[in-house]
């Protein structure tokens, strides 16, 4: 039941007594159970694209600490996989990603609504957990921000100060705001998906947005997530 929710009564602006706690990466190395699994899955990816595997290490520090609330195991570079990028993780040095500079790249990539065949088992997870976390937890579903994303999709990899991503706006606005509108109907698609299967919160996470300035910050950082919130609110009011 809904109401015996914390994290529910906390975003409905009820005052609670103690904190609704989660933590972003509350699923991970620290647990040796994750360890665990992970090796049998064999890679990141293949992990994340595994829904049983994926579900069972969503739940691992819910059995262990009883937080209020289970994050989806997912990584914010599955949509830009599913909108035709190519994404692999190098050891110890993070994701790398085919790059979208140009306009010929910006074409190869799918239709924004043409990712949930790929998705499906990020779909499948969460509707596992919909079904076995406890009664009391509540699920969150996620993704990235247009912004964050596309910094990854333009350099190929995650930078210190997202040059490419700057660059790119500054030299080819056209492509740019091309690929921010395509990673926000994207991520609409998505999240959609993720509330349809079971998802009872979802969050938007904009990583990288101390680098935008002034107006970038509006136009690029905060615009495309209220796109997003507005079109999810009109499809699930009650969802926060």
């Amino acid at each position: 039941m809904t109401s015996r929710k914390v994290i529910l009564r906390a975003l409905a602006g009820e005052t609670l007594p103690t904190a609704p706690i989660w933590m972003m990466r509350q699923a991970g190395r620290y647990l040796p159970e994750y360890r665990a699994t992970r090796a049998q899955a064999g890679d990141f990816l293949s992990l994340c694209y595994n829904s049983e595997l994926a579900a069972e290490v969503t739940l691992q520090p819910i059995r262990r600490y009883g937080f209020d609330a289970a994050i989806l195991f997912a990584d914010i570079l599955l949509l830009p996989q599913a909108l035709g990028a190519d994404l692999w993780f190098v050891t110890g040095e993070g994701p790398r990603l085919s790059t979208v500079t140009t306009q010929e790249d910006f074409a190869k990539l799918k239709p924004a609504d043409d990712i949930h065949a790929h998705l499906a088992p990020i779909y499948k997870t969460v509707k596992i957990l919909s079904e076995e976390l406890p009664e009391a937890t509540t699920l969150i579903g996620f993704a990235g921000s247009p912004w964050t994303v596309a910094t990854y999709m333009i350099a190929g990899q995650g930078t210190a100060d997202q040059g490419p991503a700057h660059r790119l706006k500054a030299e080819n606005p056209a492509v740019f705001d091309s690929l921010i509108d395509l990673i926000t109907e994207g991520t609409i698609h998505y999240l959609s998906a993720q509330i349809e299967a079971g998802a009872e919160v979802v969050k938007l996470f904009d990583s990288w947005a101390g680098s935008l300035k002034g107006e970038d910050f509006m136009k690029y950082s905060i615009e495309p997530m209220r796109r997003i919130t507005a079109a999810l609110k009109a499809k699930f009011p009650d969802v926060p």
